[in-house]
């Protein structure tokens, strides 16, 4: 018989001592991410008294799948929008908290003598608490619904995301082996660069794509067709120098903002679950019990650090932010701990061969020591706050608690100004790169091929320069007329324009300069392929320019394509609302007059269903409107007064406060009560025989009655033969006819009783 790849007995060593573990930890309530990393720690080839995995790279390949999924199932948790209606206050504690931390993992690496990739590494692990470990400490603490912890998540989500980024930073200096400012300033402007470029390209064309294969996506397809972008993104940003886990991560982003986001997540979970935990095992298999020995110190060193940094910074990063001192101390207390993304850097650092080996076991046992510590340094927050008042003199608290109080409030003008410049330079940045891009593909992909067919054809290549040119700028005319004419005629500016003189003449100057960057394009694609003298080359780009900003067919082209885009970024949204898991969008209006919308599900037994709305008069009763009724994926807008109610209805309700509370406590209450009796509703088979002198012969089955006055139904006359006959409605009964009937105990008592059968 032949004998199994040593893999496969890898893997089912690997998946039996995890299950086992876990279920260990489960009963102990403690992270299943730490019961993988002892699982794997149990199986690794540093414990000589345990089975151990045979083939450990084919392991870490499995594991590098298993971080690539991790980022994109992170991805699908991620929204931009939801990023963008945060405010400043996440930002500032998270940029805060992570530069701290950072420089404080920096300055111990330094005084324990390491390397400086060692000490940039640990600075980037040291800075990233573990989103896993906190929402399950809130949720077993029972804080998950406090202000704190809404505050303290908002800023976890902004640390996954600047993780990522991290990543791509610490990926880009490991290869170049220099801190120089001038490659930092080059990556972030890389990171820019593609980040936009494959979020807006995504979001335009991969939720399009999606919409039109709905009717042939199953859970199956979609698991792999989601799956399948994954793995394509990851390649994609391997190719142009960024890491896989990257390119999952923006995949999975952009995938968020689907309609098929929820059904795309609930089909990846197992997927994820499978590879994340290889992944978390292979790091418990790195962790040396020799190494954890000889480190001992600078593992208990890098606890205190954690702890006692991240109630410092992060109270102050939180405090600066608007957080009351008791508050931000709370949040601050509840990140001290690392988790997932100080392993994925510790990995990436190993697989680059950039830290020392020891690192690596160093982090996970600082990781498992802050998480069992997570609990308690939640708990001391208060008493520590307390203690904190106590000491500090009272006028520094007062100043502290009311910093946030009083801000001046900036004018109407200011405001449009702001928003205005804020919106152009977005735009300016967004069609701008889109532009370069077009430009990048078709000088580099397309300008080759055309240029050996213009040789071949005509002896020079300057057909194929004009040919590729023309079509270069058809491909980006749409952008560079979007960069001139987006935003002037918006509100803000039409206010500016109206309200002061003075305003007009920087309104221009924004016209102008946006003029100047379209032209720079254009004033490129005709300098690179071709020679002619410069005033000529300023006429076409000039004439170029003109025929953009007149053209009518590039305005609707430029028009279709923003609302196919802005259409994509909120299907989810308006998906969302439609199914009433959101307020609609007109919620807001009426809350500014004490009027908002309330959702209610029809019970099961409500006396309410199967009546019309009519019949109800809720608008009599109580004053309110029904504005929709959900019923399974239908959607009944403005519903008539003929309009059914039925079981399980989600309707949403318009009213004050006191008319909802009044008509959710009256739905509630006019329910069928329980049957007391409800043993005597037992449905029972009866044999009976007609009589020589029932009333029922000559009659049919419905005029007979006995589903109407009895209450019973006949389901077969037996006639002689093995099996029942169905009974045909015309067939009239005769004497001696055997009826099987079927009803309740009292109404079959009733029917053999009656005159009718014998």
């Amino acid at each position: 018989m032949s004998s199994i790849p040593p893999l496969i007995a890898d893997l089912a060593l690997i998946l039996v001592v995890a299950g086992v573990v876990t279920l260990l930890f489960k009963k102990l309530k403690q992270p299943l991410v730490l019961g993988y990393i002892v699982a794997g720690f149990i199986v690794s080839p540093n414990m000589p008294l345990t089975m151990s995995v045979v083939d450990k790279a084919d392991i870490h390949t499995w594991a590098d799948i298993g971080v690539m999924f991790l980022l994109f199932s992170l991805g699908l948790d991620f929204s931009i929008k939801k990023i963008m209606k945060m405010g400043a206050a996440p930002i500032i504690a998270a940029v805060t908290i992570i530069f701290a931390m950072m420089m404080l993992g920096n300055i111990v690496g330094h005084a324990f003598g390491w390397s400086k990739m060692n000490c940039l590494f640990l600075g980037g692990m040291l800075a990233m608490s573990s989103t896993t470990i906190i929402y399950k400490a809130f949720n077993d603490m029972g804080l998950s619904q406090q202000n704190f912890a809404s505050s303290v998540m908002s800023v976890l989500i902004l640390e996954d995301i600047l993780a990522i980024v991290m990543m791509v930073m610490l990926s880009a200096i490991a290869g170049g082996g220099t801190l120089s400012g001038g490659q930092m300033l080059e990556s972030i402007m890389k990171i820019v660069f593609f980040l936009v470029l494959w979020f807006v390209v995504g979001l335009y064309v991969v939720p399009s794509f999606l919409r039109l294969v709905r009717k042939l996506v199953n859970d199956e397809t979609l698991l792999i067709v989601a799956l399948g972008l994954c793995c394509l993104m990851a390649v994609l940003s391997s190719r142009v120098g960024f890491s896989s886990a990257f390119g999952a991560f923006v995949m999975g982003s952009i995938l968020a903002e689907t309609i098929e986001a929820e059904r795309i997540i609930k089909v990846v979970e197992p997927v994820k679950n499978l590879f994340g935990a290889i992944f978390f095992v292979s790091v418990g298999m790195l962790v040396e019990p020799n190494v954890l020995v000889s480190y001992a110190f600078p593992i208990v060193i890098l606890v205190l650090t954690i702890l006692i940094g991240q109630a410092v910074f992060g109270s102050l990063g939180f405090l600066l932010s608007g957080q009351t001192l008791k508050n931000a101390m709370r949040c601050g207390f509840s990140m001290a701990q690392i988790g997932e993304f100080a392993f994925i850097i510790a990995s990436m650092g190993l697989s680059l061969g950039v830290i020392g080996d020891f690192l690596y076991p160093v982090v996970v046992a600082v990781s498992v020591v802050t998480t069992f510590l997570t609990p308690y340094m939640i708990r001391a927050a208060v008493p520590c706050y307390d203690r904190l008042v106590r000491i500090i003199p009272h006028q520094w608290v007062r100043r502290v608690e009311h910093s946030n109080v009083g801000t001046p409030k900036t004018s109407v003008t200011s405001e449009n100004w702001k928003r205005l410049i804020r919106s152009i330079a977005m735009n300016t940045l967004i069609y701008g790169i889109l532009s370069a891009a077009v430009i990048a593909v078709m000088f580099n992909f397309v300008l080759p091929p055309l240029r050996l067919v213009s040789t071949h054809l005509t002896g020079t290549h300057w057909a194929g320069n004009a040919v590729c040119g023309v079509a270069t700028l058809l491909l980006i005319a749409p952008f560079l007329r979007a960069i001139i004419m987006k935003k002037n005629h918006s509100e803000e500016t039409k206010m500016l324009w109206t309200e002061n003189h003075l305003n007009r003449l920087p309104l221009l100057f924004t016209v102008l300069v946006r003029i100047v960057i379209a032209s720079g394009f254009v004033f490129y694609i005709v300098t690179y392929l071709s020679r002619f003298s410069a005033g000529l080359i300023i006429s076409l780009v000039l004439a170029v320019i003109t025929i953009m900003v007149l053209s009518r067919g590039l305005k609707k082209r430029s028009i279709t394509m923003e609302r196919r885009f802005v259409r994509n970024l909120q299907s989810r949204d308006v998906a969302a609302r439609v199914h009433g898991d959101r307020s609609p969008l007109f919620e807001q209006h009426l809350l500014d007059r004490d009027i908002h919308i309330g959702q209610f599900l029809i019970p099961e037994d409500s006396e309410w269903a199967g009546r019309s709305l009519k019949e109800l008069k809720f608008r009599n009763r109580f004053g309110v409107h029904v504005s929709c009724i959900i019923r399974g994926v239908q959607r009944i807008n403005i519903p008539t007064g003929s309009t059914v109610l039925f079981p399980n209805d989600r309707i949403q309700v318009i009213g004050d406060d006191e008319q909802l509370s009044a008509f959710g406590k009256s739905m509630n209450a006019e329910v069928h009560k329980e049957d007391p009796e409800i043993e005597k509703r037992d449905m029972k088979l009866r044999q009976m025989v007609i009589s020589g002198s029932s009333p029922f012969i000559g009659k049919t089955l419905s005029e007979s009655g006995i589903r109407d006055k009895f209450n019973c139904m006949v389901v077969g006359v037996e006639e002689g033969q093995e099996k029942l006959t169905m009974i045909n409605p015309s067939r009239k009964f005769c004497k001696g006819d055997i009826l099987w009937v079927v009803g309740e105990q009292e109404a079959l008592d009733k029917l053999e009783d009656s005159p009718c059968l014998s």
